[in-house]
């Protein structure tokens, strides 16, 4: 055994990496908030999404057959149209020979203007009653209503019935619409129709308190007493017929232009505006029914009700003059202009509305290429992980002559006084002729000096330490590859342990002179835990199956640092390890690649590692390899014109890297997001069904890995609880991961705390 230092100096100012782990470490904390912000906005989109359509929030129920003991005669004998002016309420009834055409439940893409194309084409004006959570869908279709000269009412935000809703519901459903029309065409309105209503002669006991309240705060509500039934669709003849008051008196009609199959709607609404007109009849506006009510009162000198309480203040509905102003203004008079607050507030719901409309489509058919792509991915791995295991699993298969010359065995190491030990005793067992070096990068806690006990204990006098000031694992692995002393090296880490047959197995493939680097099996050999469990799944299904499609591919991505060997020429011709990326396993496995060597995947050549062992450590890690992956990716993306052998990753492996490990990853949220969202809001049974279809073909596919690698199946009891929540954590990880791509910034060698617990498994000697 042998000891190598490199000379001691004074202290030296800090170098390029540590200060860009500096100005990294600073921009940590936002990146994560701005991760977390990204989810949080996708969870407000399809929330607003919901609300609109009424999946959050939604109610459904109707009040039938209450008792009106508690509302007074005169309202439940009186007119359509419910004011409080002056506190007192009063109705008013459509004058004779007039009709006050309304329209409930719009606006709608597909009738509404068509609606108001018959209108405008007849020179009648109307009063629509629009939903909230439509006006703020189809905010150009009420701008044109409004222009066009007919009167918009409210019919609430999310058409509930407000008798069963509390006083704050009916406030925000009430403010909401406002807001919606304010940022729609700039006005609010003081005209209201509750769904569900009729005639007066429906209002209820607890309707009633509704309509108070509503009143005292200057809404006037709109009943009907003429109801056309277009809902049921009876066919165009009866809608005209029942739209047709009787005689010669005056009605507020009721009809549709959303809220199902309107066509009959738009057929009889031009047969009925000509009926009316050819019996004498003149068509008006709510406002336009009150202000000939008040300039009738005017006239016989007998003011009451709504009348006396415009005759008294000479206004209209809004405190505008009305009589003798424009006739649009006066058919208008309900609406006012909206300022301020509100008129800002109104816009920026339609403009969060519109984001929603649109994004949503967008996140569903990202969500239908995720699916298929995590379906296909799935699909891909069992079926090129069976043909693999069949091809290296025949008895006749060989890599060729079995190799028996000496390898380097390169132990690169920083504060790993917990493992270190563990590390050499299992390579002291190795059935394969090997020289270990070990490299110390700057251990404070007496790591080489551990590491020579432990050799010298052993007997090991093939073991090398080499001690050197800190400066990465890639400086360290280099440090190693220079003072090797054979022509294969295997790289390991520090916590990790072989078992006897490791390295022999592990270089096997360099019979085959195309073979430049060979991937071993890395294992989690602290999987008792929850957190380890995980881990375990997570490397038997997700890691391992990967590398026998790529393996069969022949565009391996990634050499894992725990068990890895390459031929020493291969690592000196792409240049050694890399400091330009975090990944530098992944960087070298791409750069071999790009320089024409094959690298493969050893099943057999196992290595157990400690996986982290608390949730903050685990965050680091995969923070570290999923960021680094992204920077090895772009370092490499020329990889995707070159030509030939070499150019086999960029044409094949590029491709599958970003797809599987990256872009299907970082939009996988939306599986789950979307899947919460239906179980809360939509259909909770349906959405569980689907969940559980997607985690039984994840079960399949971890069993017959588990099954390639000799695994116990009682480990994969966790994996539903594992796509519970450590799958989130991976999805977040990548997301800030993303975040740092786009934003820049390095880390260095990031140092897990270790336990030292995990050895060669029992069993294996």
């Amino acid at each position: 055994m042998t000891t190598t230092s490199t000379p001691r100096g004074r202290r030296r100012a800090p170098g390029r990496m540590q200060r860009a782990a500096g100005r990294a470490a600073a921009l940590q904390k936002p990146r994560v908030i701005l991760a977390l912000l990204l989810l949080l906005g996708l969870t407000s989109v399809m929330l607003l999404d919901g609300y609109l359509r009424a999946e959050v929030g939604g109610d459904e129920r109707v009040r039938t057959g209450a008792s009106s003991s508690k509302v007074p005669d005169r309202i439940i004998d009186g007119g359509p149209i419910l004011t409080f002016g002056g506190g007192r309420a009063a109705t008013v009834s459509v004058p004779k020979k007039t009709i006050a055409l309304t329209f409930d439940d719009g606006p709608n893409p597909t009738y509404t203007p068509q609606v108001l194309k018959i209108l405008k084409e007849n020179d009648v004006p109307a009063t629509f009653f629009l939903v909230g959570s439509m006006v703020s869908r189809y905010p150009g279709i009420v701008r044109d209503m409004v222009q066009q000269g007919s009167e918009v009412g409210i019919h609430t935000f999310t058409h509930v019935d407000l008798s069963y809703q509390s006083d704050s519901r009916v406030d925000r459903e009430m403010e909401q619409t406002q807001l919606a029309l304010a940022g729609a065409a700039g006005i609010t309105t003081t005209l209201f129709r509750a769904p569900y209503s009729s005639e007066t002669d429906a209002i209820d006991n607890y309707s009633w308190p509704v309509y108070k309240r509503l009143g005292q705060e200057g809404y006037t509500s709109v009943f009907v007493d003429t109801d056309s039934d277009d809902w049921k669709k009876p066919g165009v003849s009866k809608i005209v017929d029942w739209a047709t008051p009787k005689g010669t008196s005056g009605a507020a009609v009721l009809m549709h232009d959303a809220g199902g199959d309107r066509e009959q709607t738009i057929k009889a609404l031009p047969t009925y505006i000509k009926k009316m007109k050819a019996k004498g009849y003149t068509f008006t506006t709510v406002s336009g029914v009150i202000e000939k009510q008040n300039a009738g009162s005017r006239r016989t000198g007998a003011p009451t009700g709504a009348a006396a309480a415009g005759a008294r203040t000479g206004r209209g509905l809004d405190g505008r003059a009305a009589e003798g102003g424009p006739v649009t203004e006066r058919l208008q008079a309900a609406h006012r202009k909206a300022t301020g607050a509100t008129l800002y507030e109104g816009k920026a719901l339609i403009v969060a509305v519109a984001v929603a409309e649109y994004a949503l489509p967008v996140l569903s058919v990202g969500l239908i290429v995720v699916g298929v792509a995590v379906m296909g991915r799935f699909g891909m791995m069992v079926i090129l992980a069976r043909r693999h295991y069949r091809l290296r699993n025949r008895r006749r298969f060989s890599w060729g002559p079995p190799v028996t010359r000496p390898v380097s065995v390169i132990v690169p190491a920083y504060n790993e006084k917990e493992c270190i030990a563990n590390t050499l005793e299992s390579l002291s067992r190795s059935t394969h002729p090997i020289e270990v070096i070990v490299v110390d990068d700057g251990s404070t806690d007496g790591t080489s000096a551990i590491a020579r006990e432990a050799a010298y204990a052993l007997g090991m006098t093939n073991v090398r330490v080499i001690r050197q000031e800190n400066a990465g694992k890639p400086a360290a692995l280099n440090n190693g590859v220079r003072s090797a002393s054979c022509d294969i090296v295997v790289m390991m880490d520090g916590d990790t342990v072989f078992e006897p047959e490791t390295v022999r197995r592990l270089v096997q493939p360099f019979a085959d002179p195309e073979v430049g680097a060979v991937a071993g099996n890395a294992k989690v050999g602290n999987r008792d835990t929850v957190i380890g469990a995980w881990q375990h799944i997570e490397y038997v299904m997700g890691f391992n199956l990967d590398r026998r499609m790529y393996d069969l591919l022949r565009c391996m991505p990634t050499i894992p640092g725990a068990i890895g060997a390459f031929r020493r020429e291969a690592v000196l011709q792409v240049g050694g390890m890399s400091e330009d990326t975090l990944a530098e396993d992944t960087d070298i496995t791409i750069a071999m690649h790009r320089a024409g060597w094959r690298v493969v995947y050893q099943e057999h050549a196992k290595a157990w590692t400690e996986a982290p062992a608390s949730l903050g450590q685990l965050w680091s890690q995969r923070y570290r390899w999923s960021y680094g992956t992204m920077q090895a990716l772009w370092k490499h993306r020329k990889s995707l014109t070159d030509k030939g052998p070499s150019g086999r990753f960029g044409r094949v492996g590029m491709p599958l890297v970003v797809i599987f490990q990256i872009v299907t990853p970082v939009c996988a949220p939306l599986i789950d997001v979307f899947t919460a969202y239906s179980m809360i809001f939509v259909d909770f049974t349906a959405a569980l069904l689907a969940w559980l279809a997607v985690l039984a073909v994840q079960l399949v596919c971890a069993a017959y890995a588990f099954r390639l690698d000799r695994e116990k199946y009682r480990y994969l009891l966790m994996m539903p609880l594992q796509q519970l929540a450590y799958r989130q954590m991976m999805y977040l990880v990548l997301i800030h991961s993303c975040i740092t791509a786009l934003t820049g910034g390095r880390l260095r060698w990031q140092k897990l705390k270790r336990t030292g617990e995990v050895g060669t498994p029992a069993g294996v000697s």
